[in-house]
């Protein structure tokens, strides 16, 4: 048997007649249930019952020496993908190059001696004083030192390249983007075990102690959210057509100095039977439909959940 039911019950059944001014319901409470996606031992836990919190205030930590682990080693494996990617990026070193560039200057050097040796061997060979062979020969000697020039210059522009072909240094940063990702993921397991509230509210149980194994999606703190906090009441079938979802309704309780105004938020599509066990047979109403209605954040945190209230229709 519903609770709420045997509370319209009740109420009606001290009624001889089918009007009324008031309605009886109860206030309710839409609980936040705090869980993180992974167990672990329960560390610390900075909220108590009944404290207020704000959105982003620390509630509990998860131990995480596993995930700690696995971000360092997330970190150290994007460091060495990063370094072998600056290394295939990068031109052979300064010696290296300097190397080369003092064999092109001697080269530079041969190809301008062997330059003047032509020119004196075809001098000579006009007068006679050389031979054909000799003039020949001056002139293979410039241009291999020519070709040596050639070559030594085109190794020099190629060591100024990066090391790595364009494919090896695709694939170098696919593995730093890959590791960046893996870091990512364990920087967020890691935050899971360190869990905040996700809104304000008042926290309304904390349901392990420090020390307890927490499983993974185990709820460990309840916060109710002001918003959170609503009306429910019932009306006969007879009245149904007086109450309408934008009504303004108001709101009484005991303790409560002043009525608290509420806007109908919800009229139930389904009535509920009250159950004939505890029917009252000089009760004309038979058929119930709940009702529910939203106070302000600011008034609803005078209302507690369960509490009995009577809600009369102020504006229609």
């Amino acid at each position: 048997m519903k609770p709420w039911l045997v509370i319209v019950v009740l109420v009606f059944s001290a009624c001889s007649s089918q009007e009324q001014d008031f309605y009886q319901g109860y206030a309710e409470g839409d609980f936040v249930r705090v869980a993180a996606p992974f167990a672990g031992r329960l560390v610390e836990l900075s909220t108590r019952r009944g404290d207020y919190v704000k959105a982003g205030d620390p509630l509990y930590v998860l131990e995480q020496e596993n995930e700690a682990a696995d971000r360092r080693e997330a970190e150290e494996r994007l460091e060495r993908a990063e370094a072998q990617l600056a290394n295939q990026t990068k031109a052979k070193r300064a010696p290296e190059l300097a190397m080369i560039q003092a064999e092109i200057r001697q080269a530079e050097a041969n190809v301008t001696l062997s330059e003047l040796l032509l020119r004196r061997r075809e001098v000579l060979l006009e007068a006679n004083v050389v031979s054909k062979e000799e003039r020949d020969e001056a002139r293979a000697t410039y241009e291999r030192d020519h070709a040596r020039l050639a070559e030594l210059q085109a190794q020099l522009a190629n060591a100024k390249l990066p090391v790595a072909r364009p494919d090896e240094i695709k694939a170098a940063d696919a593995e730093v983007a890959a590791a960046k990702a893996a870091l990512a993921q364990a920087e967020w397991r890691l935050a899971q075990k360190s869990v905040s509230a996700p809104q304000a509210g008042l926290v309304n149980d904390t349901l392990f102690v420090e020390g307890e194994w927490v499983a993974a999606g185990a709820p460990v703190v309840s916060i109710l959210p002001a918003e959170n906090i609503h009306v429910r009441f019932f009306i006969p079938e007879p009245a149904l057509g007086a109450i309408h979802v934008g009504d303004q309704v108001s709101v009484q309780c005991d303790g409560c100095t002043a009525p608290i105004s509420a806007t109908v938020s919800f009229i139930a599509a389904e009535a509920e039977f009250t159950p004939p066990v505890i029917y009252s047979r000089e009760s004309r109403y038979k058929l119930v439909y709940l009702v529910r209605a939203q106070p302000s954040p600011q008034d609803a945190v005078l209302l507690h959940p369960g509490q009995p209230v009577e809600v009369t229709i102020t504006q229609k």
